[in-house]
Order: C-alpha cells, then structure tokens, then sequence
C-alpha cells in the first residue's frame, strides 16, 4: 500500500471515528441553546408549558427534519406567538438548535435529566437531590443576617402561593396542571408533606384564599374549594365560581387574589405579543363578588400582570406589569403599577414603560394620557409575583416594603431579572429598587431557578415559589 493511500485511509478512519463525537457535541450545544431561550415555553424537558409539547411528535407546522426546524426556528410562528430567532440566533446556532430537537425520544426518555439541564450548579453539586439542592443554596446570595433554605421540593411547576390562617400553604402549578397543600405540621420551618389536592386542571396557577375557601384560577373558568383546610388531604370536590373566561392560552393563565373589599380579582391577559383588544375583555384587571356575580371591570391597558398585592396601610392595589417582546434587547422596561381605584389606563398597547410608543398602535396617542408606573424594572426581566412585607422577624426597614419575584428574561441576548427585588418605599412612594435575592443565574446563562411569588408566614419568614426547580424557598433572618 502506497503511503498516498494510507493516508487517505487513516484520514477516513478519523473522520469516521470522530464524526459520533461531532453529533454528540453538535447537541450537546444545541441543548444549552434550548434550555437557555426555548425551554420557557415548551419546558425544561420539551414536555410543553405554555408552547406545544416537542416529545410525542406530533408536528403542526410541517416535518420535524432538520432542514424544516432550521426555517421553523429562524421565522418563528407569529400567528402562535413564537418569535423568529434568526435576529438572535447565527444560522450555527440554529442548526445546533435543530440538532437537538430533531433527536428521537420518548416521554420517558425526554423524562429523565440531559447532559445540559442536569449538570450540576458547582463542583459540589453531584447527583444526589440534597447535594444539589445544597449546592445551590450555596450560591444564593442575600443581604447580610438572611438566610435561605428549602422549604419544599417535588412542588412540580410551582407558581403562586396563598398562606391559611393554619399555615397551609397553599400552591397553583403550571404545566403539572395540580394544585398542592404544603404542610410544616411541626412547624421547623421545613414542609415535612406536599399534598396533591387536585390535577388535571388547566394550567391553575392562580390560587387565593377567602373565607376558609381556596379560589384556584385556571384557564378559562375559576373554581373553589370550600373548607380547604380541613379537606385538603382527602381530594376534595369543588365548584365552578365562573366558567366564561377568555379560552385563549397566550398569556391566558391567570393570577387570581383576594382583596381587601372582599371581591375577588383577576386579570385577563392581551392574547398576543402587542395587539389592540380594548372593546374585548383582554388586557385588563377585573373583579367579582365572591360568587362570582357582578363580574366588573377594575383596570385596563395592562398587557399581562402575573402579580398584585395591597399596600397595608394604604389599600391601594400594587401590580407588576410584562412589556412586550421583540423590541430589542433594553425595550421596552417592564413595570410596577398602582391603581388606587378603579377606571384607570396604563397604556398597553398605545405606550411602553410609561414613556416609549408603540411604533404600530402609539402613533396617534401620547403616553402622557396613562398612568406611567411607579417604578420601571428593567427590559425583560418578567416581574411576577409580589408581597409587601407585613412580618415582625426581618428589620424594622423592611416592614411594609415589597418584595417582588423577578422570573427572568427569555428573549435577551444576556439574560437578567432571574432574583428577588426589594422595593423601598418612604410615606408609600417608591424610593429605590435593590436585588434582594441573587444567584438564580450562574455565570451568566446557567438558570437554577425562576422565582414566581412572594409570602409572607405567620412568623415572618418569607417564601419564595421556583417553577424551574418546583421548589418553595424559605427567607429567615437569622441576624442581629
């Protein structure tokens, strides 16, 4: 053999052997590039969340071969809400991106943790539950005298959270689709039982309580639960409170809270990026009698609020505010808002952020005409869930100010919010706005948690809902 040929040979032979290694690590990327922008709306594991599920392979918008992904995945799916990922992306990524999702699976296997989304927050983070739990407590960081740790785990797809008079907390999910009962019967600060009350729901992560009653908000209709503190263990029945809600699922899960008027509220959100839906019941906050009866309208031009609260002394409602997306990186900010009373616009979707109008609805209006936000907290950051403090156990500075739940950017080229923020107030205006908690976002990219709600317990802990992790995280001061 000439030497000629054995080179091409021995070039051959690498090339064979090296080219598994290539694939492998051609998903191996593609995988940090899903959990890092896609997993948001179709899950951690492609199990769905608020996108389709990309497991069963069932495929609505052609073949899933690698040539269609790669145009599916560069011109997004407006129509559906899918964003075209080409301005973001390089055509490598994409392709990477492809790769990874093409990958044949099973529900089972797409069950069980990736190279990607298992590995682990640190060296110490090994493979044992605890271990990586421990791990990354170990990277929280909180202001001096705090102390975080794990109040529950296996609280699938946790989102908001509402506490009983007994100290039940009770918890919505996302995609689980159940609603749980989080029981410190010993009261150490740790819940020893996480109680399935109901599933198969619709996306119910709205839960608030009312007169020993649990109120659980689902898509389209809300339902309730009466006596939940004595039933909650045994699977109890429930009733439908209203069934005519908006059926739409883009931005259609709704938060639900009980207010100081003893009226149930609820938001509907805009069903779309940016769209005008002000003769519909889109974009807007409503309330009801407990019953359900005498559905009103509270506020409007609110394009999709997941969390509002009442100032203690004031009663004013308080409420967070997503800006929409594909405006750019620092565009718009999302906000914080507050309605003192009922009748008022915010502005979605003529103005943004209080000051920036929308370049397709704004252009006839001013934003001077709505009420700007009290305070704007950054691009992308998707604020959710927000408490007031009303404990004794933290600082005399911090009663009465707010805590707010930070999810985190899905459409930004560097990802922020991810944390918990502290709103400073002084004679009930906002004075500055901090990072509370941080340290869900590792090293720039590697997401360990995705807080969601804030509340506050009977001995003044504070607990913080992660549906990344399905863990509820408890704040204790622990300081002088």
């Amino acid at each position: 053999m000439n030497k000629s040929l054995r080179l091409r040979l021995a070039g051959l032979l690498c090339l064979s052997v090296l080219a598994p290694f290539a694939a492998h690590a051609a998903v191996h990327a593609g995988e940090k590039l899903y959990q890092a922008h896609c997993a948001a709306c179709h899950g951690v594991k492609l199990e769905g969340a608020t996108g389709p599920s990309l497991i069963d392979q069932v495929w609505l918008h052609g073949a899933p071969t690698k040539a269609n992904l790669i145009t599916v995945i560069s011109k997004g799916v407006a129509d559906k809400g899918m964003p075209a990922w080409s301005p973001t992306l390089s055509a490598a990524q994409i392709a990477q991106l492809a790769d990874f999702v093409a990958q044949p699976r099973t529900a089972a296997s797409a069950a069980a943790p990736t190279a990607a989304s298992a590995a682990p927050a640190s060296a110490a983070a090994k493979t044992a539950p605890a271990d990586k739990s421990a791990a990354i407590l170990s990277g929280m960081k909180l202001p001096k005298g705090f102390r975080i740790a794990v109040y529950a785990d296996k609280v699938e797809t946790a989102r908001s959270m509402a506490v009983s008079d007994s100290g039940v907390v009770y918890v919505g999910s996302r995609k689980a689709g159940k609603v749980y009962a989080l029981v410190d019967a010993d009261k150490d600060g740790v819940a020893e039982k996480v109680v399935t009350i109901a599933e198969g729901l619709q996306n119910p992560i709205g839960v608030t309580l009312l007169n020993g009653a649990l109120y659980v908000a689902e898509i389209s209709r809300i339902i309730r639960f009466d006596n939940i503190d004595a039933s909650y263990a045994a699977k109890p029945a429930y009733k439908v409170v209203k069934a005519d809600l908006p059926k739409e699922t883009w931005h259609g899960e709704k938060f639900i809270k009980a207010g100081p008027d003893g009226k149930i509220y609820v938001p509907v959100g805009a069903p779309c990026n940016t769209c005008n839906k002000e003769d519909q019941p889109h974009s807007k906050i409503w309330r009801m009698n407990a019953d359900g009866s005498n559905f009103e309208e509270y506020a409007r031009g609110i394009r999709n609020t997941v969390g509002f609260a009442w100032h203690p002394q004031t009663r004013d409602m308080w409420f967070t505010d997503n800006g929409p997306d594909m405006m750019g990186d620092n565009t718009p900010s999302c906000e914080l808002n507050v309605a003192p009373k009922a009748g008022l616009h915010f502005g979605f979707p003529y103005c943004h952020g209080g000051v920036l109008p929308d370049p397709e609805f704004g252009k006839a209006q001013s934003c001077e005409q709505y009420v700007a936000p009290v305070a704007k907290l950054g691009p992308h950051v998707a604020p959710l869930g927000l408490a007031f403090y009303t404990g004794t156990q933290f600082p005399q500075q911090y009663r009465n100010n707010l805590f707010i739940a930070e999810h985190g950017s899905w459409n930004r080229e560097n990802k922020i919010g991810y944390k918990v923020s502290l709103v400073t107030l002084y004679n009930s205006k906002v004075v500055s706005t901090t990072t509370f908690i941080d340290g869900f976002l590792r090293d720039g990219d590697e997401v360990v948690g995705r807080p969601v709600d804030i509340a506050v317990l009977a001995d003044g802990s504070m607990l913080v809902s992660d549906d990344h992790g399905g863990r509820v995280y408890r704040i204790t001061y622990t300081g002088k």
